[in-house]
């Protein structure tokens, strides 16, 4: 009875935000990311010791800002999320574009398989969809949703032009296949692991649990590495999906002295974004909550 509520509950919120003009909608998810933001403190307090975390440098008053920033953005999130089943070609020109697509499609004639390095950074739902409606399907990792009525629901809108979905539990075998057979998934690699799926890599100079799959896949296969993200230009106002040049990962031989530098890299490349649109990251997210043996926990 508590998944079905849950179920009818979103469905009711979605169908609502989705047909209603994106002004308005926006309007209303902005009220429920301030009130999320004002009531729920257990997330607001996990947001301000990240950015202390990784960011010391700013002031106090820049780091409220960013956070109060992240809350508008996930709010714009959810009402695109919503509106998704509606959009075609033709009524989202004007609105997103993309930046950087002959990287991705050099990487894809390679014909060895692409994994888009991505994260919690912008609206990396949309950015999927967009991708596929554009005429370029692909797969994405994710973690199912506790409420089987919720994932499927969720995943039948974000699977309507192409796309499909690897989950987490079983995700190793899902990227071998689809590399061999030359296509491309996207990965969210921004989020805390536990060894041995992670391994320790610095990220805004703090050792992270960082996931290790996409280092070992790209090494076993020779798939490109790109980094790829929808991000909200103010000046433009609008979408834009940038794909970055693609990772030179350093291939030795030796396997597990191979994964820790790759590994690396894909942080790098990652708190480099993160760094050129920080309201627009996750910073509620427990980024770097499993330590090295013996360090203390840091929240």
């Amino acid at each position: 009875m508590q998944e079905k509520l849950e179920y009818w509950l979103v469905v009711a919120v979605a169908r609502g935000l989705g047909r209603i003009p994106r002004g308005v909608a926006r309007w209303i998810a902005g009220g429920i990311a301030w009130t999320v933001y004002a009531f729920l403190g257990r997330l607001r307090r996990v947001g301000e010791r990240n950015l202390q975390l990784a960011l010391p440098e700013l002031s106090s008053r820049t780091r409220k800002k960013i956070l109060r920033g992240v809350y508008r953005h996930l709010g714009w999130q959810l009402v695109e999320f919503c509106r998704m089943p509606r959009y075609t070609e033709k009524n989202i020109e004007g609105w997103i574009r993309t930046e950087g697509l002959d990287h991705y499609l050099a990487a894809q004639a390679r014909g060895k398989g692409v994994l888009i390095l991505t994260g919690h950074l912008g609206a990396w739902e949309l950015s999927s969809f967009y991708h596929s409606l554009m005429g370029h399907p692909m797969g994405m990792v994710i973690r199912r949703l506790d409420n089987r009525m919720l994932d499927e629901f969720v995943n039948s809108i974000r699977c309507l032009h192409g796309n499909y979905v690897l989950h987490k539990d079983d995700f190793a075998r899902g990227l071998m296949t689809a590399m061999r057979k030359g296509e491309s998934v996207g990965i969210l690699m921004d989020t805390n692991m536990t060894p041995p799926q992670g391994v320790f890599a610095r990220f805004f100079g703090v050792e992270a649990c960082t996931a290790s799959g996409l280092a070992h896949i790209a090494l076993k296969t020779g798939a490109a590495v790109l980094p790829g993200f929808l991000l909200w230009e103010e000046a433009d106002q609008q979408y834009v999906l940038h794909f970055g040049p693609e990772l030179n990962f350093v291939c030795t031989g030796q396997a597990k002295e191979d994964v820790l530098p790759a590994t690396q890299q894909c942080n790098d490349v990652l708190e480099s974004w993160i760094r050129r649109y920080p309201e627009q990251w996750l910073w509620i997210h427990r980024r770097w909550k499993t330590r090295p043996p013996g360090e203390a926990g840091l929240y």
